[in-house]
């Protein structure tokens, strides 16, 4: 795991966001996992809502600046082409951006959420782009979105695998599911919703022993379960969710794909 995942801006409490930005994240992240080529959509809000940017230039980023920065990132993901992309990415994301004379300026929907949602952005592309394309991707997608505390993505990436997978994997996969679904209750600050959902999570996983076997290889959660229980633990004695810090003193939990 890299360095920038274990410093994740997002182990800590997060703000509940308002219905048309939750929208606007899960219309682009499941477009991004169902196909790898369309991680790409992540690169401009992303670019669009960075506070610097917008200082710098609060008529709006030129369209030639808003090319350069795109470049690099793009060119990770195997798109050499900026303008060809923004401009497909425009015929079909139309509440990506406004344009003005001076340049280009977040789409009303969530200009006033800008710098969250280019934060989320760029850290959602900081999970998907290392990530290779091909039978591995999903499950890749859901242990790398894990691992830098997206949770509700993570949630996303593995739901498909759950709905057509069958007995014990698909008990597995719900397991992951709820795990994931405790730690999204942690940032929102929901007590007990996060206790409820750890320990259907934890009873679904015991039997394994933090060993998942799937057809794209095998997660391993031995420590993340480990650090699960023992938040558990303390989040029964709590009486309410008025101080959750105990629950973020021990690590981070951490997934791996074998």
């Amino acid at each position: 795991m890299s360095d920038d995942c274990n410093r994740t801006p997002f182990w800590q409490r997060q703000p509940r966001l308002p219905l048309e930005i939750q929208r606007f994240f899960q219309d682009r992240m499941e477009a991004a996992l169902r196909d790898p080529t369309s991680r790409q959509t992540l690169v401009w809000p992303t670019i669009l809502g960075a506070s610097r940017l917008r200082q710098v230039h609060p008529g709006g980023i030129p369209e030639f600046e808003l090319l350069v920065h795109a470049a690099r990132m793009l060119s990770a993901l195997g798109h050499h082409d900026p303008a060809a992309a923004w401009a497909a990415h425009l015929e079909h994301w139309s509440d990506t951006a406004v344009g003005g004379p001076q340049g280009w300026w977040p789409a009303p929907v969530w200009a006033g959420w800008g710098p969250l949602v280019s934060l989320r952005c760029g850290w959602q592309l900081a999970a998907l782009t290392p990530l290779s394309p091909g039978e591995r991707y999903p499950l890749a997608c859901g242990v790398s979105l894990f691992n830098h505390g997206l949770y509700h993505e993570c949630h996303d990436a593995l739901e498909p695998l759950w709905m057509v997978a069958d007995g014990e994997l698909k008990s597995a996969l719900q397991g992951l599911i709820l795990l994931t679904g405790g730690y999204h209750h942690l940032q929102q600050h929901n007590l007990g919703g996060l206790v409820t959902l750890w320990e259907e999570a934890l009873l679904r996983l015991k039997d394994g022993k933090g060993r998942i076997a799937t057809p794209w290889g095998e997660v391993r959660v031995e420590s993340a379960l480990d650090l699960t229980a023992r938040r558990l633990d303390h989040g029964r004695q709590m009486i309410d969710d008025a101080d959750l810090s105990p629950l973020w003193t021990p690590d981070r939990p951490t997934w791996e794909l074998a």
